[in-house]
Formats: structure tokens, C-alpha cells, sequence
């Protein structure tokens, strides 16, 4: 059995560890032909639009989508859960690319920034029940998404109270709200260091820290998005001030009066995390993903039996040969 990991970029070398850990090959897939030499494939988590772009740079989005179509088992964790939705909201202007067959929606970022990270501990009553165990799982959420909504085929695996300290804003109006990339890559100074106005004087001073704390702050494929956005957010000057524009990204309100948010799924043979379970000791969700390739290749097998049952080849031709008298 070997599994693939997509190897753009984030924690694929944290999952193929865990495989090994659990007697199964897992091999780095960064090209469109790996995929056909794998039988189920992660989608880890890390920066989700990195990982997009990457994905668009190797053309690797119509394989991807292929592989799925074909019924293969994918997880996504984190990042990954975000490509493999059918629809993501609070993305950074312009958007990305996803790869989409789960019929969810996703909210990147919803839970906050880095600073924003936490561990919970989760009810997982299906993977107690095919795994065994403690009956919750130590759920590592660092700048995760939440899913909003799922389709009737969908089934909840995990949920999370919502945290009591997150900074996120609540707006019944912003369900699709992009969401500014500086913002996100500079929330923590401004959180510290909190600026509203600026005199004019100092406002090209101030675009000067906020490029220096970007570029430090950011990895250098989002420095371009940083560029094309910085001097845009600066208002002109109004009676002797300009003002810096914080936007916070929106919770949307279906999202906003729950108490829960779901943070796991499966759909058939594609299963999502919004958490990190590749960052734990405990491999249960790893062993839980490789029993549905097992199930998969069960099913394809007995489809194969019942066809091959039903199928009706006509008689073989018979010849009568002349009898020869000696």
C-alpha cells in the first residue's frame, strides 16, 4: 500500500511519519504523474494559498480534481480541507483555486490569525467506535478554517465550542468578505501596538514599517500580494490626519449564533480535518483513513465479482469434424 502526500509546502513530512509509525509507505507528491502511481493521497496542512499557487505553477489542479473524481480516498487537514471544498469564504483578495468535490463550505481563518491557535479536546465518537481509544482527541488548530455548512451525503465527525476569546468581528453582511493578506500577515503588531491615525507627516513613514514588518512577518510568494495592497489601504489625508484601515475578517451570522462548529467530515471516500492530527502522538485518524482504502479496494473488488457474475459470454463454437475410415 502506498499512500501519497502532497509535498508542496506545510506538514507533509509530519504525515508521512505517521505513516511509517503504521507500516505504510508514504511517498512526497509534487507532479502531476506521482498521482498515478499512489492509491490514496493527503492534503496536509500550511499556507493555503502558497499551496495553491504552488499547485497552479506545477498544473497540478486538473490531476488532483481527476484523482478525486475517480472515487480515490483523500484527506485534507487544515489547508487541505480548504482545497478540497466545494466552497471557501474569507479568502484573501483575488481568491484561490480549489480543487472542491466536498460539499461544504469552508471560512478560512475562521477561528483568528497565529496568535489565535489553541488545542481542544474533541468528542470522536466514529473513531472511538472503528479505532477504539479514549473517547476524545487532542485537536491542534493553528490559524484553522471552520465549515460552515455541509451537504445531506456529508457526515460531522467532530465539533468544537466555539473560544470565548476570539477577536474576529460578527457581520450579518459578509458571508463572501475577502480578506485583506497585510491584515492577516501584521495582525499581531497591531493588536500590541494599536494605530487608528496618523498625522500626514508621519503616513509615509508609516508605510514604511508596515512593508519592513510584512516582509519579515510573510513568506516571500505573498510579498507581491503585500506590494499590490499596502498603499491602498491608507485613506488621503482628511483635516490634517489619515487613518489605517484595520479589516478584520467577518464571521459570518449563521456561523456567529452557534455554539459549535464543525471541524471534521467524510463524504464518501474523501475525509477533512480542520485540525492537525499528524502534530499528535496519537495516530487513530491516520489509522481511520486507511481503513477506508481498505474499504474502497473491498468495494471495487466485490464490484468487480458481481460483474464479472452477471456477465453472459456466448457458447463457444462447435465443429463436427469428418470421421475418417481407414
Amino acid at each position: 500500500m502506498v499512500v501519497g502526500v502532497l509535498a508542496l509546502q506545510g506538514s507533509f513530512n509530519e504525515h508521512i511519519a505517521v505513516l511509517r509509525r503504521l507500516g505504510v509507505k508514504g511517498v512526497e507528491v509534487r507532479k502531476p504523474e506521482q498521482l498515478q502511481t499512489v492509491r490514496a493521497l493527503i492534503i496536509p496542512g500550511g499556507e493555503s494559498t502558497t499551496m495553491a499557487k504552488l499547485a497552479e505553477y506545477h498544473n497540478l489542479f486538473p490531476a488532483l480534481r481527476e484523482f478525486v473524481k475517480m472515487g480515490n480516498p483523500v484527506w485534507g487537514t487544515c489547508a487541505g480541507l480548504i482545497f478540497l471544498a466545494d466552497k471557501a469564504v474569507g479568502q484573501k483578495t483575488g481568491g484561490q483555486e480549489l480543487i472542491g468535490g466536498l460539499n461544504c463550505t469552508v471560512h478560512r481563518n475562521f477561528f483568528g490569525s497565529q496568535i489565535q491557535s489553541f488545542e481542544a479536546e474533541l468528542s470522536v465518537p466514529e473513531i472511538v467506535a472503528k479505532e477504539g481509544g479514549p473517547p476524545s482527541f487532542r485537536g491542534v488548530f493553528i490559524r484553522a478554517p471552520g465549515i460552515l455548512e455541509v451537504g445531506p451525503e456529508v457526515q460531522v465527525l467532530a465539533e468544537v465550542l466555539l473560544p470565548s476569546d476570539r477577536p474576529a468581528k460578527r457581520d450579518a453582511a459578509s458571508e463572501s468578505l475577502e480578506v485583506n493578506p497585510l491584515v492577516l500577515s501584521l495582525e499581531s503588531f497591531m493588536l500590541v501596538y494599536p494605530v487608528r491615525s496618523f498625522p500626514c507627516p508621519a503616513k509615509y513613514l508609516l508605510r514604511v514599517l508596515i512593508l519592513a514588518v510584512g516582509f519579515i512577518l510573510t513568506n516571500l510568494m505573498l510579498i507581491r500580494f503585500t506590494l499590490s495592497i499596502v498603499f491602498p489601504s491608507l485613506r488621503e489625508c482628511d483635516g490634517g490626519a489619515s487613518h489605517f484601515n484595520i479589516n478584520y475578517y467577518v464571521i459570518p451570522q449563521e456561523a456567529a449564533v452557534a455554539e459549535k462548529v464543525i471541524v471534521a467530515v467524510k463524504q464518501g471516500t474523501l475525509l477533512a480535518t480542520a485540525f492537525h492530527p499528524e502534530l499528535t502522538a496519537d495516530t487513530r485518524w491516520h489509522s481511520y483513513f486507511l481503513k477506508m482504502l481498505d474499504e474502497d479496494s473491498q468495494e471495487a473488488s466485490s464490484s468487480t465479482a458481481l460483474s464479472s457474475d452477471n456477465l453472459s459470454l456466448p457458447d463457444p463454437p462447435k465443429y463436427e469434424l469428418p470421421i475418417i475410415h481407414y
